[in-house]
């Protein structure tokens, strides 16, 4: 809890995958990705209530063994790889708001895809939603210049050109503006932001920028480039 504030955490974590088969259970530091979450979550203290929200039994069971709840499961029509966070994160508030007759205010959604997340990242961003009065807290990381928009390319039928025709006039890195990208380390969402405005975004969202090697994992090279991190930090995972 936080300012008389109740805060769930929710983990979506469904069984179908297919970049990395199963990756919610692939290990990294031989730990499960889905509970490398429950590591951070045990030492936040804003976080009252952490569930899963998965279609997958062993996804299920490991969870429970890492703290986290898994007292439903995700419904069919939720499980499909284009279903949107909104709809996942919304069933399971909902869900667990019945379980435990209890209204939480503020959303915690935590992807097991980014396991190199401290739990300071985590408490940040949640301080800093509840601080400065945004609809939703996103963590994010400064893209490499390498990949900014205006240095990349499309090639049709052979032919390159610039996805944006400004790119012809960049010279030197120095001229790009800084551009970020979601690392996946935590969203805080406002229940009106989520259920009132069906959003997780909302009209008015605070980026949380995190310094630092962030991977969020959806093939085989991620889950490699991981592990070659934290051999780098001697393998130590929160």
């Amino acid at each position: 809890m936080i300012n008389n504030l109740n805060v769930i955490a929710i983990i979506p974590a469904r069984g179908g995958s297919k970049g990395v088969k199963l990756k919610n259970l692939r290990t990294v530091c031989g730990v499960p990705l889905v509970a490398t979450v429950g590591r951070v979550i045990k030492s936040l203290s804003e976080i009252d209530r952490s569930v899963v929200s998965t279609d997958h039994e062993e996804i299920a069971r490991v969870a429970e063994d890492a703290g986290i709840s898994a007292p439903f499961r995700r419904p069919e029509e939720l499980s499909g790889d284009r279903v949107g966070d909104i709809e996942v994160l919304t069933h399971a508030l909902l869900e667990t708001e019945l379980i435990d007759n209890v209204t939480y205010d503020i959303i915690v959604m935590l992807q097991p895809t980014s396991p190199l997340r401290e739990s300071k990242h985590v408490s940040d961003a949640i301080n800093m939603l509840v601080d400065e009065g945004w609809d939703a807290v996103w963590t994010v990381s400064e893209t490499d210049s390498k990949s900014h928009p205006l240095k990349q390319l499309i090639v049709n039928n052979n032919r390159l050109d610039y996805y944006d025709s400004s790119g012809s006039q960049i010279i030197a890195r120095q001229q790009l503006k800084p551009i970020y990208h979601r690392n996946g380390i935590a969203y805080i969402i406002t229940r009106e932001c989520l259920l009132g405005k069906k959003s997780i975004k909302g009209d008015n969202t605070g980026a949380l920028i995190i310094k630092g090697e962030h991977v969020s994992i959806d093939t085989e090279w991620d889950l490699s480039l991981v592990e070659f991190i934290l051999s780098k930090r001697k393998g130590v995972l929160n």
